[in-house]
């Protein structure tokens, strides 16, 4: 899967206010997407420290069950929108594969009108959870950890997700209004060989793949 990145584009080729929506949107996908990860790394730190503690000093981090209860609600959801983005979703392609044009585009865009739908709904149940969590003072069971944080996380990185899902209904609108279009900000389907081609120039540059190919 393979996503264009709006930035690498001309200017003349879409809105002016899709351009810059969809960037600022991808900065903050982003963000989130690094402190998913920063959350998964201090989590293992926090499990070695544990570990080592439990074993040598008889020292274990208290509250550790719940200091990881509450980081999981971070690593799962803060990137779901970064992920969504770049197509790294597992997809069931064996229809969609074998499709191509306005029919494409359009099965595509129903698809993401109704994950947004769905999106939507969960973003009204956690926000619930959230509010009701807040009003009660809900806490963890050992060391007292308030609640409300990581369940505000949800709706907060779902909501992030839903504005990337119309952001990419409206990319496969353009497409299906005109398929000769450019597939901008919406994953496109590759074969073997352009993913294996995506991936080298991602790892080793644009510059350094065009040099190797000049040559």
């Amino acid at each position: 899967m393979m996503t264009i990145d709006p930035g690498s584009r001309s200017g003349t080729e879409r809105p002016v206010t899709y351009i810059r929506f969809d960037g600022w949107l991808a900065h903050v996908e982003n963000a989130f997407n690094l402190i998913a990860a920063f959350s998964i790394l201090a989590l293992m730190l926090l499990a070695v420290v544990q570990v080592f503690g439990r074993l040598f000093l008889n020292l274990p981090v208290p509250g550790f069950i719940d200091i990881t209860e509450q980081a999981m609600a971070i690593f799962a959801f803060a990137g779901v929108a970064y992920c969504q983005r770049v197509g790294g979703h597992i997809r069931m392609e064996i229809v969609l594969g074998k499709l191509s044009g306005r029919t494409l585009y359009l099965l595509e865009m129903l698809g993401v009108i109704v994950i947004a739908f769905t999106v939507a709904l969960l973003i009204w149940g956690s926000w619930y959870h959230f509010g009701r969590s807040w009003g009660i003072g809900d806490s963890t069971m050992d060391i007292r950890l308030p609640t409300w944080p990581s369940k505000l996380v949800i709706p907060v990185a779902l909501s992030l997700l839903f504005l990337r899902l119309l952001m990419q209904a409206y990319g496969y609108a353009r497409l299906v209004a005109d398929p000769t279009r450019e597939a901008i900000a919406v994953p496109v389907i590759e074969d073997v060989e352009e993913h294996a081609r995506h991936e080298i120039e991602e790892a080793f540059g644009d510059d350094e793949t065009n040099e190797g190919g000049s040559k």
